[in-house]
């Protein structure tokens, strides 16, 4: 590491420890009101609101166990189980601010809320924030009722497996990979080698089979044919207005103005959880980790997991 990078090391640690005090007493006073706020509402009718933000896949953060994801897969699902033998819920309220991601977590997820559902009989709500695309809008196939922002983009029904060749690369730094295999496609995806024409045939199955899923789900969820979303579902996006025209959510509204009409759907008031781990300790040494210097393997690591190479996802590439 230069000095110059040490050096912005440095400040930048400084800055982050000073703002995360301040941060740390605001967390501290935010959370004491919550928790009376919590205490006031036990016994009380309410329905949970749910935040599905940021890429829907069960992610742990890196290697240190910093940069948490935003969404956390198991804690949600978790989460959506123990309500069905509440009582005290009358409902779930989604929102949505993602992309997508993978093809089993998204479906994971839509699982879990539909036998919610059918177990409790209790009504899904969904709010379309800047973003519920792809697998966002799986997974809000579970809802009765669907709202959005003016400004929401939405659809990308579609299923993209993504395969990032680096042949070229490793040729240029002199690495070889040698692969002894059980079968001619065993190796099939490896990063070094071309695809067969077998072997493409065989990943186009994996994502047909996967989008023939996604449609039958759009079908059941907003009571469409299956060939009238097979002519909306060819990846493309939608906004607000498009989406509406076509079928595709049932009004564009504010979120207040949406989670008001929940509150007099069910009855009951609003209960928000945060299924967020992170400490200021972790933030801080989160922030600091991405201004080190990355080695061309870790580069290239990293690059190979954001494209997910020959795993099938429910999310929007743009």
């Amino acid at each position: 590491m230069t000095k110059k990078q040490t050096f912005g090391v440095v400040i930048a640690a400084i800055a982050l420890i000073i703002t995360g005090l301040l941060g740390s007493i605001t967390a501290v006073a935010l959370r004491q009101g919550a928790q009376l706020a919590d205490e006031m509402m036990i016994g009380q009718d309410s329905f949970a609101v749910i935040s599905v933000v940021g890429t829907i896949q069960n992610a742990s953060g890196d290697a240190l166990g910093f940069n948490q994801p935003s969404y956390h897969h198991n804690a949600t699902l978790n989460y959506v189980e123990q309500l069905q033998y509440d009582d005290s819920n009358k409902g779930i309220f989604l929102y949505f601010d993602t992309g997508g991601g993978g093809v089993y977590e998204s479906d994971e997820l839509y699982r879990a809320l539909m036998e919610y559902k059918e177990v409790t009989g209790r009504p899904i709500w969904a709010f379309f924030g800047p973003t519920a695309a792809s697998g966002g809008y799986y997974i809000a196939m579970a809802a009765d009722h669907i709202s959005a922002d003016r400004n929401t983009t939405t659809g990308s029904i579609g299923v993209i497996m993504s395969y990032t060749n680096v042949s070229k690369l490793y040729e240029k730094l002199g690495i070889e990979s040698i692969y002894i295999t059980s079968g001619r496609n065993k190796s099939m995806g490896a990063s070094d080698l071309e695809l067969t024409d077998e072997q493409r045939a065989i990943y186009q199955s994996v994502v047909d089979e996967a989008y023939d899923q996604f449609v039958g789900i759009v079908c059941e969820g907003r009571g469409m044919t299956d060939a009238e979303v097979r002519k909306l579902a060819d990846g493309r996006i939608y906004t607000a207005k498009q989406a509406l025209s076509n079928g595709l959510i049932d009004e564009i509204t504010s979120y207040d103005d949406a989670l008001d009409a929940f509150c007099e759907e069910t009855g009951a008031q609003p209960y928000y959880t945060d299924f967020s781990e992170d400490t200021v300790l972790d933030r801080l040494l989160g922030a600091v980790s991405e201004l080190l210097p990355k080695s061309d393997l870790q580069t290239l690591e990293e690059l190979a997991e954001t494209e997910q190479s020959g795993v099938p996802m429910y999310v929007y590439a743009g």
